[in-house]
Formats: structure tokens, C-alpha cells, sequence
């Protein structure tokens, strides 16, 4: 481990907030981190990104900010069978709009590219190659049936499945021989005894006897390509990986990892086992469950600084656990010593909640603002094409007002083009039955109002209209006041889109405190 690092991990026990009061020994370690942190995000285009992936990749991208290092998006593209078209693509997509785009990036390219595994063939070839030289690795040319036999077996005996290593022990002489005959063979990693211990930054020291229960792992598929476990130390090494920062599901394998490094002669990276999100049950958040990937939180209208918000929060690793975060403050509030063990337990009910947060705070900054004017106003159009009838309501000053006396009220845009707002934008249309069936004196009452609105002039006041709205029914010979109040809601959804040019009095605040009243 390195000595800036080892500094760290005392400071952070010693329960010194790092670079708030942190001592000497770790104010030198972390200054001389500044240019050498490299992390990376490493998914499979196997799927789209979700909520886990984004989680990860946030920490990463975190770590790597507050520490003045490269977050990196390495694509592990080499499950040929499983890839799914477009996911790739969609990946860095959603990245760049949740606010963690890379550094470095198949799209951003960089200097230790590229960054699709798929593009990196020889390279693996090359080290299973003195892997093999080494005595570190060796041919394996059992076939498929041989292997599932190897499994059913197992199973039949209640043993969890593993290979025999049965190659292992073949002569060079028939090892030649196979090849010669072009026999399909895989590549596999000699496990050893003797693992050394590591200490995870979050986990605290670990040590896997892997051998004792594992067989050999593949290393070199028969197609060529690398499986994940040789791919990745490959990767990290030669992209001068700093920090890994991955999944606790994998803790368990890291011993077989540094037993690849051992056997290469590299030094291997700092590990950092992130604790699971999962579902409010404890159930492991699956890539079946359609409404945890990121475009469908896009597509819904969900702000991506909510959906890091909400991540963080049911978490760890922060000084703070409020709503309302920015990615600058979580870079600024990390702290690794704060990393639990513990399960991060996802609330999605409370999304809206963060959301209509977030937006608020959007609406109150001019730019941000500007922005949602224009995302709101191509919903408008695209919601009520034919129906628009003014183009007073595409305007940004009427938008950006209907904005302001609505925040903190909506929990995300789309609500604003929904049936609830649709006055708003449209006139609504009701027909004389429907006045029909709440009074006969609509004629008598729609008088009585706009007289009584002209009174008041500029000091109309909701408590006062309120009452004098009471005292104005009892003229009415046949209709209660509550359907008075009624008759006024279905009208003052037209006379909101005519106020612009049928009643000058009329502000737009005072349509809405009207249109709110108690019935």
C-alpha cells in the first residue's frame, strides 16, 4: 500500500475529517495525490446503465474529483454473445447527462486507449502467452461435455461445481501435440496457495483461499477473447489504474486477482468494495425491474441531480446526509472513512420529493431557469400542437412566471403539460349542460363577480374576496354558494387564457389565488 495512502487510513480512523483537520503526515500524502488518482467505470454493454452502475460510476467520478485525479469509462465488450445494440452508446449517454461524464472515454478517447476491451485482443493474448511461459497458466483442452459432466456431478453430491484441473498435469509433449492437431482449447490460470492478505478501504483486511475452493479459472476463452478476470488486471495495469472501486460482490474474487498481479510482477491498485443498493426490501436491485435504468428516470421528467442525490443519501462515504445536494457539495462532503458495510436501502417513493427540490432550486437560478422555459415550452408544443391558441403562453415571460408561482408545488415539468395544467395553455371547452347542471343563474352570477372584481381594482385580496365572495351568493335566488364556487372553477380555466386580452385587471396571481379558494 502506498505511504500517502497508509496516512490516510490513520487520519481517517483517528476520525480527523480528511482536509478539514487532517495531520501532517496526511495533509502530505493527499497533496501528493494530485495528478496520479485514476479510477475507472468499467460496465458491460450486456445492458443499459441503471441506478446500480450510476451509483458506482458517481463514486468513482467522486473520488476522482476530490482527489484531482481521471475518472475513466472502460467498456468490457467482450461477452460477444450477450452485447446489446446501442448499449454501449447509451452508457456514456446517460453518464455525460447525470452529470459524471469521463475523462477518458471510448467517445472522449485518451491517452491509454482504447477503451473497448474488444480492441485490446492482443494485448490479453500477449500476457496469457507469458502467463504460460511463466508456468503461471497452461492449455486446457477439456471439452464442453467433459465440463458439464464435471458440474452435474457436483451438484448430484451437493458440492458446489468446480474444474479438476485436470490439464494442469498434462506433459509439454502432449500439450504440443494438441495444439499441432488444432484441438479448441481455453487458457487457464494456475491457482496457487499462500494468498497474501489485503486490506480493502472499505472492508478492512480480507484473504480468499481461492484454491481451496475454486478450480482454475479460464483466462483466454476458446474464441480468443479474455474472461473478465484476466481482462480487467490487464486493463488496470496498463492504464495505470490507481483505485478500484467496485461492487462488493466482487470482493471475494480480489484474491485471485492479486495472484495474477503477483504472478505478472505488478503492483496491483488499492481496493474499495462499494456496499450494495438495494431495493427498500434488502432484495438486490435486478436489470429486470424496468424503472431502475436511467432513461426511464430521463424519460419520466426526473432531474439528474436528484437521482445522485437520492444515491448518495440512502448511502455512505459523506459528512452530511441532506436532501438537496449538488454534485459540487458531494465532492466537497466525501469522506472513504464513511463508507460502510452496510447495504445502501433504496427509497424510490421519496424520488419525487428530491425532485421537486432540485427543480425549485433549478427555477431560482436565472440560467438553469432559461433552460427550463425552453424544455417546457417544446413540451407545450408538442403536447398541444392543434390546440394552441395564443402565443402568448409559448412566451418566456409568461412560462417562467407560471414556473416561479408553481415551484414547490410540482415535482417535475411534466406535471405542468398534464390534464391538471392544461388551462394553462389551452382553452378549455365546457358545454351549457355542464353550467346547466351546477345553476340556472350562471348569467346573474358571472355579473355579480366581475362587478365585484372591478370594485377592488388593486386591492384585491383573497382573505376579503373570500368573504365578500359569500355575502355576492346570497343574491342568487336557487345556488349555493359551494356551487358558486364550482360555476367560478370551471369558468376561470378560460379566463385565464383570456385574460391577456378581455380583462386588464386581472393579473395573473389573482387568477390563481381565485381559482384556489375554499369552497
Amino acid at each position: 500500500m502506498a505511504p500517502w495512502l497508509r496516512s490516510c487510513l490513520r487520519c481517517y480512523r483517528s476520525g480527523v475529517r480528511l482536509l478539514l483537520r487532517p495531520d501532517a503526515a496526511c495533509r502530505r500524502g493527499c497533496s501528493s495525490v494530485q495528478g496520479e488518482v485514476r479510477v475507472r467505470f468499467a460496465p458491460s454493454p450486456t445492458g443499459f446503465l441503471h441506478l446500480g452502475g450510476l451509483r458506482t460510476a458517481l463514486y468513482n467520478y467522486i473520488f476522482a474529483k476530490r482527489y484531482g485525479g481521471a475518472f475513466i469509462l472502460r467498456l468490457e465488450d467482450t461477452d460477444q454473445s450477450r452485447l446489446v445494440p446501442g448499449a454501449a452508446e447509451s452508457i456514456e449517454d446517460m453518464l455525460e447527462w447525470a452529470g459524471v461524464p469521463p475523462d477518458e472515454s471510448p467517445r472522449r478517447g485518451g491517452p491509454a486507449g482504447p477503451y473497448l476491451q474488444s480492441q485490446r485482443l492482443d494485448l490479453y493474448s500477449q500476457t496469457a502467452q507469458q502467463l504460460v511461459e511463466t508456468g503461471h497458466a497452461y492449455y486446457c483442452f477439456c471439452s464442453p461435455q467433459r465440463l458439464e459432466l464435471l458440474k452435474k456431478e457436483a451438484l448430484r453430491s451437493g458440492q458446489t461445481p468446480r474444474y479438476d484441473n485436470r490439464c494442469r498435469h498434462l506433459r509439454a509433449d502432449q500439450v504440443q501435440g494438441k495444439l499441432a492437431q488444432g484441438v479448441a482449447h481455453v487458457i487457464r490460470f494456475r491457482l496457487e496457495a499462500g494468498v497474501e492478505p489485503f486490506e480493502d478501504l472499505v472492508f478492512g483486511w480480507n484473504r480468499h483461499e481461492v484454491a481451496e475452493v475454486e478450480g482454475d479459472p479460464v483466462v483466454i476463452k476458446a474464441d480468443g477473447f479474455p474472461t473478465y478476470h484476466l481482462a480487467n488486471i490487464v486493463d488496470d495495469h496498463h492504464m495505470k489504474i490507481s483505485h478500484v472501486l467496485r461492487g462488493s460482490e466482487w470482493l471475494i474474487s480480489t484474491s485471485k486477482h492479486l495472484l495474477m498481479y503477483r504472478a505478472l510482477g505488478w503492483t496491483p491498485p488499492t481496493f474499495g468494495h462499494l456496499p450494495l443498493l438495494t431495493n427498500k426490501d434488502g432484495s438486490k436491485l435486478s436489470k429486470r425491474q424496468g424503472d431502475i435504468f436511467i432513461q426511464s428516470f430521463q424519460r419520466d421528467g426526473i432531474l439528474p441531480e436528484a437521482l445522485l442525490d437520492i444515491t448518495t443519501n440512502c448511502g455512505s462515504g459523506f459528512t452530511t446526509n441532506r436532501i438537496g445536494r449538488t454534485i459540487d457539495e458531494l465532492i466537497s462532503e466525501f469522506n472513504p472513512s464513511k463508507i460502510t458495510t452496510h447495504s445502501a436501502l433504496l427509497e424510490l417513493e421519496k424520488l419525487p420529493e428530491f425532485n421537486r427540490i432540485h427543480l425549485e432550486k433549478r427555477i431560482e437560478k436565472e440560467e438553469h431557469c432559461k433552460l427550463l422555459i425552453q424544455h417546457l415550452r417544446e413540451k407545450i408544443q408538442q403536447v398541444y400542437t392543434a390546440e394552441l391558441q395564443h402565443e402568448e403562453v409559448l412566451q418566456e415571460d409568461y412560462i417562467k412566471r407560471v414556473l416561479h408561482l408553481r415551484k414547490g408545488h410540482i415535482s417535475s415539468l411534466k406535471e405542468l403539460v398534464g390534464p391538471g395544467y392544461a388551462f394553462l395553455w389551452v382553452r378549455p371547452s365546457f358545454s351549457s349542460q355542464q353550467v346547466a347542471v351546477l345553476t340556472t343563474e350562471a348569467q346573474l352570477i358571472a355579473s355579480l363577480v366581475l362587478k365585484l372584481i372591478e370594485a377592488y381594482g388593486e386591492e384585491l385580496t383573497v382573505d376579503r374576496l373570500s368573504k365578500d365572495l359569500k355575502i355576492m351568493a346570497k343574491q342568487t335566488k336557487a345556488t349555493k354558494y359551494s356551487d358558486v364556487m364550482k360555476l367560478l372553477r370551471l369558468t376561470l380555466s378560460v379566463l385565464v387564457v383570456l385574460t391577456f386580452s378581455l380583462i386588464k385587471v386581472f393579473s395573473f396571481r389573482r387568477v390563481k389565488e381565485i381559482h384556489h379558494l375554499d369552497t
